[in-house]
């Protein structure tokens, strides 16, 4: 019986996609790492507070680690071709990075976001190329980004799915690996806790994943803003009515995400809204550093955890994220008008802020189990 040749005829589309590989590739190979800032605390600590400085990528945020893992992972797997529309559900810095990405590779690129998503944000994903949809409901962006890729004929990133699976955890310098290897010469050189906040959940997963496969001690803490689905889900709480969703841009879900991998995450802590929004404006004020609400998310929960360690005697290095930089909020959550008009009292925090920083002393009159004290 003779062989039959079953080969179904293929349109070229492997040059085009090993020509973007190849500028992804290259793009990655001219990028420098970003820094790891150590933060001036008191003389005699014996606990050290790191910042990894993600706001200094070309798109400025820690999403451009992301999004080139996420269009390697797309390409690599068949789902884009020259000409494929690129569709993705974001808050926004996700959506920056990918549009810079789509237009390295010559691809439209829609971003469907929520409606409150700050005009810094839509202004960078325009600039780049992108257009933007919104949504009144932040539960609407998957359906939304779905349907839009349906119609055009395109592909839905879905960065809230692939996240975890599209960034290699056990090397290739993704940022576990670029950070430990940045306190490698450091008196704590394996950190105590990293902290980081969940958005999809991939850099939670990344650094959870690495400390296992290299027996690390490192502790993980991911923090939680409120209205998240997050940190309820992971304690096993009972919540009255869906969660409302976040509103600190960037971190917090309506719903937990498939690339959130809660196992390998060791504590969860939750952080007011209001305090994230002071944290901000602390380490403007007191440090000289423009970062966005995330970030201030992550610094109050890792200040919280140094003054913890020092309470204890012990010591060690805590490590979080500049996730993207001040200029992104300047009308929204750097904005004192604006903020007063969400309802939050961010002076309630200051001093908080200040004892830990000078004293190392994280004062419970105000803070509880991760919610204000009434």
């Amino acid at each position: 019986m003779p062989i039959t040749d079953r080969t179904a005829p293929r349109p070229a589309v492997r040059p085009w996609v090993d020509e973007a590989v190849r500028r992804l590739r290259a793009d990655a190979n001219r990028s420098a790492d970003t820094h790891l800032v150590r933060l001036d605390l008191p003389a005699g600590w014996d606990v050290d507070v790191y910042l990894k400085d993600e706001s200094t990528h070309p798109t400025g945020s820690l999403k451009h680690r992301l999004a080139r893992s996420l269009f390697l992972y797309a390409l690599c797997n068949g789902y884009l071709h020259e000409g494929t529309t690129v569709v993705e559900a974001s808050s926004g810095s996700t959506a920056v990075s990918e549009a810079h990405f789509a237009r390295m590779l010559g691809l439209p690129f829609v971003a469907v976001m929520h409606r409150r998503t700050s005009p810094e944000k839509i202004a960078l994903i325009e600039r780049e190329g992108g257009r933007c949809e919104f949504v009144d409901d932040p539960g609407e962006v998957y359906d939304v980004s779905r349907a839009i890729a349906e119609r055009t004929g395109g592909h839905f990133m879905d960065q809230f799915t692939y996240a975890e699976r599209a960034t290699d955890w056990r090397g290739n310098n993704n940022i576990a690996e670029s950070t430990l290897g940045q306190l490698s010469m450091e008196r704590h050189p394996c950190p105590t806790w990293v902290v980081v906040g969940a958005g999809t959940g991939g850099t939670s997963a990344t650094f959870g994943r690495y400390f296992r496969l290299h027996g690390l001690s490192a502790q993980l803490c991911v923090v939680d803003p409120e209205g998240s689905a997050f940190l309820p889900a992971f304690a096993g709480e009972a919540t009255s009515g869906l969660p409302t969703g976040s509103r600190i841009e960037g971190i917090g879900r309506p719903r937990v995400e498939p690339s959130f991998i809660p196992e390998v995450v060791d504590r969860m802590i939750g952080v007011p809204d209001a305090a994230s929004v002071a944290t901000m404006r602390f380490l403007r004020d007191r440090v000289g550093i423009s970062c966005g609400p995330s970030t201030g998310t992550a610094v109050y929960a890792a200040l919280r955890l140094a003054c913890e360690l020092r309470e204890q005697g012990r010591s060690g290095s805590i490590v979080t994220l500049l996730c993207d930089g001040g200029d992104r909020y300047a009308h929204t959550y750097g904005s004192p008008g604006w903020v007063r008009e969400q309802g939050w009292d961010c002076e309630a925090y200051l001093p908080v802020l200040g004892r830990a920083w000078d004293e190392g002393v994280w004062d419970e009159g105000v803070w509880r189990d991760g919610v204000p004290a009434r």
